[in-house]
C-alpha cells in the first residue's frame, strides 16, 4: 500500500520562496509509485493543501489530518522543506512529535540548538573537534557597548542575526562606524545577534546524512563570492557565485571534513539531511566551524542537489532513501515501544 507523505514548505520567514523552491524538487524526485506526496503550505495564517483544481483545503492541526471530500488523509510521514521557522528551529518538530508523526529532519531538540548559532557553537567548541571563531552574543534589551565588542574581537568581523537563515541580516564590518548600523540591521531580524571575527580562507560545506545505520558524507562545495561574502545576493543570483562541486582540496582535507562532520553529525544526534559550514583558514589549513544547516536549501540547483550528483546519485535514489529511512526508524520505534 502507498504511504501518505505530507511535504511541507513556506513558513514565516523570509525564506519561504526558497521554501517552495526545495518542496518542488523533492517532490519532483520522489517516487510516486510508493508515496502519495501532498505539498502543505505553511503560513501564519493557515496550512493547505492545493488540489490540480487549485482549490485549498486547510490541514486539520488537532490531529494533523487532510479531508479532501469523503476521504480522510492521515499521514504515514512529514517531509519538511521549511527553512527557518518553524520548519528548521523545532517548533514544527515538536508539533508532529506530539502528533506521533515521524518526519526527516533532525527532532526538536536538535533542531533548536543548532538554529541558534551562538548556543550550537557552544556545543560543538566542546566536542573539541575542530575550530570555532571568538565570538560576542548580544541580546535585545540588554546593554552592549562599542569598545567592549573591539575588546574581544578585531576588525574585520562579521555581525549576524542569531537565528536566521540564508545569510538574511548579515554584515561584514570593517570599520568602527559600521558596527552600530550592523549590529541595527541584525536585530531587525532576530532578538539576539552574534558578532563573530572574520577568519580568512576557503569556504568549504558538505552535505551529510545517514541511511540504515550508516553515515554518508557527501562531496565538499567550495563557495566562491564575488561579493564581500556568500550573502544573500550570493546565494539566490545567478553568475554571482561560484560553486565548486566537488571542491578542489586534498584528500587530507577532503578525510578531515568528512570525520569531523560525521563526529558533530553523531555527537549533535542529527537526523536526515544536514549542511555543515567550514572555513579552512589560510596558511594554517585549520577547519573553523561555521554552522549545521538542519534542512538546506535543495532547489534543483542548491549545494546539496550539486554534492548528490557529484557523489554519484541521482536525486531520486537520495530523497527516495531518506523516507525509507524515516519510516524504517518509526517502524523500529514502534516494535521497542
Amino acid at each position: 500500500m502507498k504511504k501518505n507523505i505530507a511535504l511541507l514548505a513556506g513558513g514565516y520567514s523570509g525564506e519561504y520562496v526558497i521554501s517552495i523552491e526545495t518542496a518542488e524538487t523533492i517532490n519532483k524526485h520522489l517516487d510516486h509509485d510508493k508515496y502519495n506526496v501532498y505539498t502543505i503550505v505553511v503560513t501564519k495564517d493557515d496550512w493547505w493543501y492545493e488540489d490540480e483544481k487549485g482549490k485549498r483545503t486547510s490541514i486539520d492541526k488537532n490531529d494533523f489530518t487532510l479531508r479532501l471530500s469523503r476521504k480522510l488523509i492521515v499521514f504515514d510521514m512529514v517531509f519538511i522543506a521549511i527553512h527557518g521557522t518553524p520548519g528548521e528551529d523545532g517548533r514544527m518538530q515538536g508539533y508532529l512529535d506530539m502528533m506521533d508523526v515521524p518526519y526527516t529532519s533532525c527532532n526538536a531538540i536538535v533542531s533548536a540548538l543548532t538554529f541558534n548559532k551562538s548556543y550550537c557553537n557552544k556545543v560543538v567548541k566542546d566536542l573539541n573537534i575542530v575550530s570555532i571563531a571568538n565570538s560576542v552574543h548580544l541580546i535585545k534589551g540588554e546593554p552592549y557597548s562599542v569598545g567592549s565588542i573591539l575588546e574581544q574581537i578585531q576588525l574585520p568581523m562579521f555581525v549576524k542575526p542569531n537565528e536566521s537563515g540564508s545569510s538574511l541580516g548579515i554584515t561584514k564590518v570593517k570599520s568602527v562606524e559600521e558596527l552600530l548600523p550592523a549590529i541595527e540591521k541584525a536585530f531587525d531580524e532576530d532578538d539576539q545577534v552574534l558578532i563573530e571575527e572574520f577568519i580568512e580562507g576557503r569556504e568549504l560545506t558538505v552535505g551529510v546524512y545517514r541511511v540504515d545505520g550508516k553515515l554518508y558524507t557527501l562531496p565538499a562545495t567550495e563557495i566562491v563570492s564575488k561579493n564581500e561574502f556568500f550573502d544573500y545576493e550570493a546565494k539566490y543570483t545567478p553568475g554571482v557565485t561560484n560553486e565548486i562541486t566537488p571542491a578542489p582540496v586534498t584528500e587530507h582535507v577532503k578525510d578531515r571534513l568528512a570525520s569531523k562532520s560525521e563526529f558533530i553529525y553523531r555527537h549533535l544526534n542529527c537526523r536526515g539531511v544536514v549542511r555543515m559550514d567550514y572555513i579552512l583558514q589560510k596558511g594554517t589549513d585549520k577547519l573553523y566551524f561555521l554552522e549545521v544547516n538542519t534542512m538546506p536549501g535543495q532547489s534543483e540547483t542548491s549545494l546539496i542537489p550539486q554534492q548528490v550528483h557529484a557523489a554519484g546519485l541521482t536525486l531520486s535514489e537520495f530523497y527516495n532513501s531518506l523516507c525509507e529511512e524515516c519510516l524504517r526508524q518509526e517502524e523500529k520505534r514502534s516494535t521497542y515501544s
